[in-house]
């Protein structure tokens, strides 16, 4: 019964937070209305995943201020999901929580992401308590490996007490994984045990970054591309992932997404609908705008919170040549499931795929 009524409040919370906006959204084509919003609160980690670009421990994080006012511009804009992004949030886990009980009070569906080695039960009670509607544990390994440090030998305490509270406390849980040269067999077990313990996974191919990153600490030989040699083993690893997304595995991607990833690695460009800047934004620390995660050290001016500058013209020729070098999993699957209203249900009932099967 628990089981079940957790599955149906998943589902009407998505249809709430994630469909209602994303009509809307159609209603006004030329307008400006994000369904998912990213808000960059720390720049700072307490890893070093090799392949990551996105991180600083020289810069300062986030405030409260700015985070409350652009969860205030968001709401006004009609967006409903927030995601918290970083670097690792949980540096400064008071002042998350703090985010958590301000978005959920907006009615945001807001959505958790961290590396899990600075969760405690304290702070999984609290976000619990909160109203946190999702939690995204990166993993990326079963076991280290070098260069990999986010494995789940190495957080199986905090994985467990997250899947023992998801249906006490209403969150849905899953593995956000990044696909790289050196995890292709780990990528089918992380998925098995996924499914084992009733949770979603969301993949990602490794990607160069958009613009240059001085603080990036390692050659870019060490960055874990898929190599040449590796082709057909991720295309057989693809090719596994759509079969069990089709026997109805929990999964953010769309199945095409792994189609284009076997595009992707090997440099074949095919354009692909990028939502960002429309259906979507990213919140910088400062309260500054970006259309994306990708463009967010680019040197253009894309407005701040309360006066966006989104020209759809300016973005698409950008798209044109950043689409080349990104597969961005939030936006492809944007671009998929929000194009029609079949396609927007087949988004809702995934969320009631989750959970242990009844």
């Amino acid at each position: 019964m628990i089981t079940t009524l957790y599955k149906l409040k998943n589902g009407i919370r998505a249809f709430r937070r994630w469909m209602i906006p994303a009509v809307n959204a159609k209603l006004h084509p030329k307008e400006f209305r994000p369904v998912l919003s990213y808000l960059f609160t720390e720049w700072k980690c307490n890893i070093d995943c090799h392949y990551c670009f996105q991180f600083d421990n020289k810069q300062n994080g986030m405030t409260l201020e700015t985070a409350k006012k652009s969860i205030d511009w968001l709401k006004s804009k009609g967006c409903r999901v927030l995601a918290l992004m970083g670097g690792e949030v949980l540096l400064r886990p008071g002042f998350i929580l703090d985010v958590i009980n301000y978005g959920v009070k907006q009615g945001f569906f807001v959505y958790l992401p961290t590396n899990g080695y600075l969760l405690t039960k304290d702070f999984i009670d609290k976000a619990g308590r909160a109203g946190v509607a999702a939690i995204n544990l990166a993993v990326d390994c079963v076991t280290l490996k070098p260069g990999l440090p986010k494995a789940l030998m190495s957080i199986e305490k905090q994985f467990r007490y997250l899947v023992k509270k998801q249906e006490e406390y209403g969150y849905v849980l899953f593995f956000n994984i990044n696909i790289t040269s050196k995890n292709l067999k780990d990528v089918k077990m992380l998925t098995e045990i996924a499914r084992a313990n009733g949770i979603g996974t969301d993949y990602h191919v490794n990607e160069p970054p958009q613009t240059d990153q001085p603080h990036y600490q390692h050659n870019r030989e060490e960055a874990l591309y898929i190599k040449e040699e590796q082709f057909e083993e991720f295309d057989e690893l693809m090719d596994w992932l759509i079969d069990k997304n089709k026997q109805g595995y929990p999964m953010v991607n769309h199945p095409y997404h792994f189609e284009h990833m076997k595009k992707f690695v090997r440099g074949e460009y095919e354009p692909w609908k990028c939502v960002a800047g429309k259906n979507g934004c990213f919140i910088k620390m400062d309260g500054s705008l970006s259309p994306c995660f990708g463009l967010q050290s680019s040197d253009m001016d894309w407005g701040k919170i309360g006066n966006s500058n989104f020209d759809q013209e300016k973005l698409d020729e950008i798209k044109k040549e950043c689409n080349k070098h990104c597969l961005s999993t939030c936006f492809y699957t944007s671009g998929k499931y929000y194009g029609s209203f079949p396609d927007m249900y087949r988004w809702i009932m995934k969320h009631t795929k989750l959970g242990r099967n009844i």
